[in-house]
């Protein structure tokens, strides 16, 4: 996407949330809560203060106990408090047998939520000793791999001025996702996907982006750049919120360049923006950059499943351990440009490494020189940047969140160099 224009893709608060921060500690009996019946079909989850629930899929097949302890006790890529008896038995079938998993993404250790470590061999080779165990992209309604190189150009024309506009089409939407095995999650999202549309234009593009509100709350869409008050998306200003069934039109030149992002500014806001509204927002600079050989997009996100206020799952592109079953593809030698954009929420910091290599980076992309030579960087919500890398070797080399937690709960995969 560096240098063309052509057009390469377009493409209920879950639970029940705690009453106030007073509350944290207080148990189901003091809040005046009965505990929860499991009802046929559902899963009850409990986060040692008030009681919430999973939808379980169709055929899914719920544990032994009917509470889930906390995530950090889920440790290991498990979906669900697999004990950890199976647990060892899963990763001694998979030393054993080589780690190959079926394609349908059930019952393959640490994230089946039965527990079961049945294998068969596939395309795909599993990873002994490492979480995996992604829902199928056409199962889940979420496919990462897509997501990499999908860059929206939107619709192009010229104004009578000359200056090029681009135009979207982009509607918030109800849409549930099977996130990992038996674990289906009630997102809220922008053109029925999680993350949103990765927007792309050149700098100095007229912008118009036509938001249509077809979900069950009020939303919005922020962008971070440069516009008018009236354009920023924020509740009480200019259009403000757009309630359900109705429409508007964000309008505003493409400054700065750099990796941005867009996303809901609705309050509450946290939930708003955890339920999936965000999506990447890049600005070509006019006079281009290095020419890369593969550009892609890398949304950093979480999952928080039992409306707590931490996350269950992690995930770049919006599903976790994809890319440890899906191995990002790429040529030895070759300048892969990646947009990287944190977008977790209820974690402060988030961060990406990668294994055997080092990196370009520039932070928030507004530079055209990099600011440090590295493996790893940090970045707080909302923050985001470009890393720059070749791969002089070929083979499989890992790359996750360094902080561990995030990495066993999903924020994990491996670029795949070929010749």
């Amino acid at each position: 996407m560096s240098t063309s224009d052509q057009d390469v893709g377009s493409s209920r608060l879950i639970g029940v949330r705690r009453a106030s921060e007073q509350s944290v500690h207080r148990s189901v009996e003091d809040l005046g809560i009965p505990k929860y019946t499991v009802p046929e079909g559902w899963w009850n989850v409990m986060d040692n203060s008030v009681p919430t629930r999973v939808r379980l899929s169709e055929g899914s097949t719920p544990r032994g106990s009917a509470e889930l302890p906390s995530r950090r006790s889920v440790l290991l890529g498990a979906a669900a408090a697999i004990p950890m008896a199976a647990l060892g038995a899963a990763g001694g079938a998979r030393a054993q047998d080589g780690g190959d998993h079926d394609g349908n993404g059930s019952g393959h250790g640490p994230m089946d939520m039965t527990g079961s470590t049945k294998t068969s061999a596939t395309s795909h080779v599993g990873h002994a000793g490492f979480p995996t165990g992604s829902v199928p992209p056409a199962r889940a309604g979420i496919d990462p791999t897509a997501i990499l190189r999908d860059f929206d150009t939107g619709t192009v024309s010229t104004l009578p001025n000359g200056q090029v506009l681009r135009e979207w089409e982009i509607t918030a939407i109800d849409v549930e996702f099977e996130i990992a095995p038996g674990v289906t999650f009630p997102a809220w999202t922008y053109n029925g996907r999680v993350p949103g549309p990765t927007l792309w234009c050149r700098e100095g593009d007229a912008l118009r982006i036509h938001f249509t509100n077809a979900g069950s709350h009020p939303h919005t869409m922020h962008f971070h750049g440069l516009h008018t008050a009236e354009m920023d998306g924020t509740p009480g200003i200019g259009a403000g919120s757009i309630a359900p069934g109705a429409t508007f039109t964000y309008e505003f030149d493409a400054v700065p360049f750099g990796t941005h992002l867009y996303h809901c500014h609705q309050s509450p806001l946290a939930p708003h923006i955890a339920k999936g509204l965000y999506g990447g927002f890049i600005i070509e600079p006019k006079s281009g950059r290095e020419p890369a050989d593969d550009e892609m997009v890398m949304v950093m996100n979480g999952y928080n499943t039992d409306g707590g206020d931490d996350n269950e799952f992690y995930s770049v592109n919006g599903l976790p351990f994809h890319f440890m079953d899906h191995p990002v593809q790429v040529k030895k030698n070759a300048l892969v440009r990646i947009h990287l954009i944190n977008v977790l929420e209820y974690d402060p910091v988030n961060s990406f490494h990668v294994h055997g290599n080092f990196f370009h980076y520039y932070p928030t992309g507004t530079m055209l020189t990099p600011s440090e030579y590295t493996d790893t960087v940090s970045q707080v919500q909302g923050q985001r940047g470009i890393v720059d890398i070749r791969f002089p070797y070929t083979g499989k080399y890992m790359f996750h969140a360094h902080k561990t937690e995030f990495a066993e709960l999903g924020w994990m995969g491996f670029f795949e160099v070929s010749e």
